[in-house]
């Protein structure tokens, strides 16, 4: 997500979901004394450039001023959503409702609001909270304590993630289906990328895979980690993570290479474009001041400036991936026109009518947004430019013309004047400010103090038609200036500056991602380069088409330097025997082929580990990447679905593999054998002792079930008193299961040691709630 992202550090997997610096800056509570005492040093919340660069904008009215710098000072308030697909989410709501929303009212009467927690009201189905404390105070007021151990028990259990609540808004508007291929393009942490997921899935039908996908994109490697452990409890064989350049994400086009599917062997898609492209790009993060107070120190204008062409660039690439039809969410966290509405304009300019923007006004009506600016003006060390023509070329490095409302140059609006007569003719009052004639008005910006929440700009974008013919041109010169001014965003360290025709630097061994980007995306040859390109761009750009069609698709694995190679489990007798272990009919879910390794080396004493389960649309995408030379740098893919067991049982049985936790919930409901019902008493006495012998349970048919298993991995599920014993008793996505091992006299539950006193606690209190239920219906009863 982010934007101004560096400024979250590594963290403890315990708070690595969104981890920010908020600092208090209004009075402190009475209970906030025992942490308030240290005096320590409140951080710097204001920049007089800051403040002179947005008033000249007119971002917002003059007698709103004051008030947008007063919640700009604020510590930004604590948001978090529930995961719509977990299988207590209904639970968590009420909890929600019913408890945390009365027991904190007296704390948000003592700070001077008027609720404590509240559901945001655009968001569907009351699952996004806002809360009227920062996370800060959560994490140190003592009266919320209980909240604090609530919020961090479920975001760890994946039932819950922190998310700030403008950071949820692109996903809403790019309109997913279950059927989509969605692609992230600068996809990390992965809050956006897990609410993606939970659409296709929420929308799928029950008990089936979707058909869509999301492919999430992250050029830094470390942090698409931070993106892999947050979508992992997702419990999703749908996502493809991966670590290409966003500018030069490679639609894998097999028309453009040697290994082109035959007739007889044709591949499901001979193209990698997507229904939905979220391009949520790097950006100056001055939206984010309130969680990120440190950005008031080190704020400037060149930040902005510095990172214009790479959005524009990234943006470009996201509308040559999508399919025409589809639609593109342009989104940052700056609340400056040159990285949100100067983007769109340049974009909608290069791509004529082939792309246009989208009226969602009717759309999340209770959300309040303003419409996007139609003119500004452009700030440089040089002072304030008007227009292009006011630039001196000494400044034309940093500040370029599709920087401005109009995008013009000196040869677009000169008539034929000299630079000197253009410079005389422009008048120093207001009428001479460029006003664009695009539609800019159909963008989103948020702003903070118009509901309580960080700062936002969202644009959403139709693909009409095929975007024209274009060349990105490659180019080896780099603005130095720009570079440095990259440095101000979180994940700038990893790209390089462009200009806003010149795409970066490759990639090492990414030869092929640029040939794609030197062919118009219909196919057809580009036209002649302008002669304004020196001549050892030009050799450069028709050497790289020389060399298009000759080429051979290499065969290695292992493309990527630092990643292993994703193979498929070719080994029919491995598949069979974890089929015929758990009972697992093929034609109910197809295993051969869908199932992936980072090792080819399967055998009883291989090396591989963990088998992961892809679907069908992932399957088809890594066979495509394979045709083309594997130009994706995939990272993560698919669900780990089995892993191997080192026990010495594993050795006289068929299968040495045992179900994940992850897994469980994916492949149980195709599961035949190796499942053990349960009782609620019995299934929390295993809890809580970790181990049981076969003679212990409270319920001896259960022990004598047990013993009757295969030696292994077992699954056992909870199920009424009355299902016991029944055959008729169905999974469904609200089932709860735990992974197990049967050894030769005992069962051992295989889940860890959180995760099964989170669970105890959570039947602990579904008991509670059962037992007063009861009790009110005999009341009822009885009067």
């Amino acid at each position: 997500m982010g934007r101004g992202r560096r400024h979250r550090g590594s963290t403890s997997k315990r708070n690595q979901i969104e981890n920010s610096n908020d600092d208090n800056v209004r009075k402190p509570l009475k209970s906030e004394a025992s942490f308030d005492s240290n005096n320590l040093q409140k951080p710097i919340c204001s920049n007089l450039h800051f403040e002179e660069y947005y008033k000249e904008q007119r971002i917002v009215k003059a007698q709103e001023w004051d008030s947008f710098m007063e919640f700009l000072r604020k510590p930004l308030p604590a948001a978090f959503r529930v995961y719509s697909n977990g299988q207590f989410c209904d639970e968590i709501r009420l909890k929600l409702e019913n408890d945390f929303m009365i027991s904190l009212q007296a704390e948000a009467i003592e700070s001077g609001e008027l609720e404590a927690i509240k559901p945001l009201p655009w968001y569907p189905k009351n699952l996004a909270w806002h809360s009227n404390f920062s996370r800060k105070e959560i994490r140190k007021n003592q009266t919320l304590e209980r909240f604090h151990e609530f919020l961090k028990l479920e975001t760890e259990a994946g039932n819950m993630t922190r998310q700030e609540s403008v950071s949820m808004v692109p996903p809403l508007f790019l309109d997913v289906h279950p059927d989509h291929f969605v692609l992230d393009m600068c996809a990390a942490p992965g809050s956006k990328t897990f609410q993606l997921l939970e659409i296709i899935h929420e929308s799928s039908e029950p008990g089936s895979l979707p058909n869509g996908m999301v492919v999430a994109n992250d050029v830094d490697y470390k942090r698409s980690n931070l993106l892999i452990h947050q979508t992992k409890r997702t419990c999703t064989t749908n996502l493809m993570v991966t670590n290409n350049e966003g500018q030069h994400f490679p639609s894998c086009n097999t028309k453009r290479t040697l290994s082109v599917a035959s007739e007889t062997n044709p591949h499901p898609i001979d193209q990698l474009l997507f229904d939905r492209v979220l391009c949520d790009v790097p950006c100056s993060g001055d939206g984010t001041l309130r969680k990120a107070p440190d950005i008031w120190r080190r704020w400037n204008s060149g930040s902005g400036n510095g990172l214009h062409s790479l959005q524009v660039v990234l943006a470009m690439r996201g509308l040559s991936l999508l399919k025409v039809g589809g639609r593109m969410v342009y989104s940052t966290c700056s609340m400056n026109p040159i990285e949100d509405e100067a983007v769109v304009a340049e974009i909608l300019r290069r791509c004529g009518c082939s792309v246009e923007l989208v009226d969602v006004s009717d759309k999340l009506p209770e959300l309040i947004r303003r419409p996007g600016l139609t003119k500004w003006k452009v700030h440089d060390r040089g002072g304030w430019y008007r227009s292009y023509k006011d630039v001196p070329k000494s400044q034309r490095d940093g500040v370029l013309r599709s920087m401005f409302p109009s995008g013009k140059s000196d040869k677009d609006s000169s008539g034929g004047k000299n630079s000197y007569e253009e410079m005389a003719s422009i008048s120093s009052d207001e009428s001479a400010e460029e006003v664009c004639d695009l539609p800019l008005e159909l963008c989103m910006r948020i702003l903070p103090h118009d509901q309580n929440t960080g700062g936002f700009f969202i644009a959403v974008l139709h693909k009409v038609s095929p975007l024209p013919d274009f060349q990105e041109k490659v180019t080896q010169k780099r603005n130095l200036s720009t570079r440095n001014n990259i440095n101000s965003s979180e994940k700038s360290s990893s790209y390089e500056a462009v200009s806003d025709t010149v795409v970066t630097k490759p990639e090492e061994g990414t030869e092929e991602i640029v040939l794609e980007a030197t062919v118009s995306e219909n196919g057809f040859e580009p036209p002649e380069m302008e002669s304004t390109w020196n001549e050892g761009i030009v050799e450069l750009a028709q050497k790289l088409d020389d060399i298009e069609g000759k080429r051979e698709v290499p065969s290695m694995q292992g493309k990527w330097k630092g990643l292993y190679p994703v193979v498929f489990l070719r080994d029919q007798t491995g598949i069979n025997g974890i089929k015929t272990f758990y009972g697992i009919k093929d034609e109910s879910f197809p295993l051969y082929g869908h199932l992936v390794t980072r090792n080819s080396d399967i055998s009883s004493h291989g090396n591989v580990k963990r088998i992961y389960y892809v679907s069908k649309a992932v399957k088809n995408v890594l066979e495509l990447n394979f045709a083309v030379g594997k130009p994706l740098k995939i990272s993560s893919v698919g669900l780990k679905m089995f892993e191997k067991q080192s026990a010495k049982e594993c050795e006289a049985n068929c299968c040495s593999f045992r179900i994940t936790s992850e897994g469980l919930p994916v492949i149980l409901p195709y599961m035949t054998k190796q499942i053990l019902y349960a009782t609620m008493a019995d299934f929390k006495n295993l809890l809580q002792h970790k181990s049981i012998k076969f003679l212990d349970f409270i319920h001896p048919q259960i022990g004598e079930k047990a013993a009757e298993l295969a030696l292994g991995s077992c699954v056992m599920v909870l199920v009424d008193d009355s299902q016991l014993g029944s055959e008729q008793f169905k999974v469904n996505s609200s089932t709860i299961a735990i992974g197990c091992w049967k050894g030769k006299a005992s069962l051992t539950v295989m889940v860890t040691t959180v995760d099964c006193h989170q669970l105890i606690q959570r039947l602990s209190d579904r008991s509670k709630e059962k037992e007063k239920a009861e009790n009110c219906f005999k009341t009822a009863e009885t009067a």
